[in-house]
């Protein structure tokens, strides 16, 4: 399986990467083919609503996201050439990071391709505090995502209390990320 991890922190080393690590690890010793998008680094603009696209054809931005003239490549190609997407972020006031969320608002141009695909989705996602409703909103957020485009979710790990790297790597949700990853086999 082909899968896709759209990391959204802007910290390189931060909790959520870490997690991100263990599930890729896991992913690929159980045989799939991972890549990573870097969504804090990338060069997306954010949806202007314009709507050039019709929603399914070429965005009027050039960026990152690519499609132009006909032409896919970039973040949207990669999108579109896998079996499975996960979301990976720190939990920013109870919702995604910036970065990540402008790469899925940028989702508007292909809707229908991402609807079509059917593909597998997953959420991994880290937060300082670990009250029982910390992770609500984001995870209202996910389902809806889910629901609209038409994925297959095949779980989640989200680490609360996870503050810090340190914090993150003394709890349970590294060996959860890396298990996850690693139960993955083409489902």
């Amino acid at each position: 399986m082909k899968i896709v991890v759209l990391t959204g922190s802007p910290q390189r080393h931060g909790s959520s990467n870490l997690l991100a690590e263990q599930f890729i690890r896991g992913a690929k010793e159980a045989g799939n083919t991972v890549s990573v998008i870097d969504t804090a680094r990338a060069n997306v603009y954010p949806c202007t609503g314009c709507v050039r696209c019709g929603y399914g054809g070429s965005c009027a931005q050039i960026d990152d996201m690519g499609s132009e003239n006909g032409a896919m490549r970039g973040i949207k190609a990669d999108i579109l050439g896998a079996d499975m997407i996960v979301f990976v972020t720190p939990l920013y006031y109870y919702g995604m990071s910036a970065q990540l969320k402008t790469v899925i608002d940028r989702f508007c141009a292909f809707n229908g391709e991402i609807q079509q695909k059917r593909m597998k989705s997953a959420l991994i996602s880290v937060a300082w505090n670990a009250d029982g409703w910390t992770f609500e909103a984001l995870e209202a957020h996910y389902q809806t995502l889910v629901r609209y485009l038409n994925f297959r979710d095949m779980g989640t790990v989200l680490g609360k209390g996870c503050g810090t790297p340190g914090m993150t790597a003394r709890s349970r949700y590294p060996a959860a990320a890396y298990e996850f990853g690693k139960n993955l086999k083409n489902q």
